[in-house]
């Protein structure tokens, strides 16, 4: 399933942020982390999350040193030529249509897409359904 997916619901992580969440050295080899993240993400697909039944696209959003991930079979990276939160943002209003689920703890972020009429969860909502 990927992000181009009509009708599915879409969740959208904020992988920095999601990284960023656990200090587990991840600022020593960034990409490393977030290819990590991305490969637990593959299951969210089929099953969705406790609070979104799948199935879903996901979409990861990449920044910085992160840019270079590649997709998956089951979830799509997307590079931010910026900053990621502006292009989340995008994201989500690119796609009015769907039922969007943004992945972040960022405050500010959370407020801005909220606007726009997507969900949010922190980073704990991916780590109950052991994908952390």
């Amino acid at each position: 399933m990927n992000s181009a997916t009509p009708g599915i619901p879409v969740i959208i992580v904020d992988a920095a942020n999601v990284v960023g969440s656990v200090p587990d050295g991840w600022w020593r080899d960034r990409r490393g982390a977030t290819e990590r993240l991305r490969d637990r993400l593959s299951g969210l697909a089929a099953t969705g999350m406790s609070q979104v039944d799948g199935p879903v696209a996901v979409v990861m959003i990449v920044e910085g040193q992160a840019r270079q991930v590649a997709s998956s079979a089951t979830v799509t990276t997307v590079p931010a030529s910026g900053s990621g939160d502006d292009r989340i943002v995008e994201f989500v209003a690119e796609h009015p249509d769907r039922r969007r689920i943004v992945v972040t703890a960022d405050r500010e972020l959370r407020r801005r897409v909220q606007a726009l009429g997507a969900e949010v969860f922190g980073p704990s909502a991916l780590s109950a359904d052991g994908t952390r």
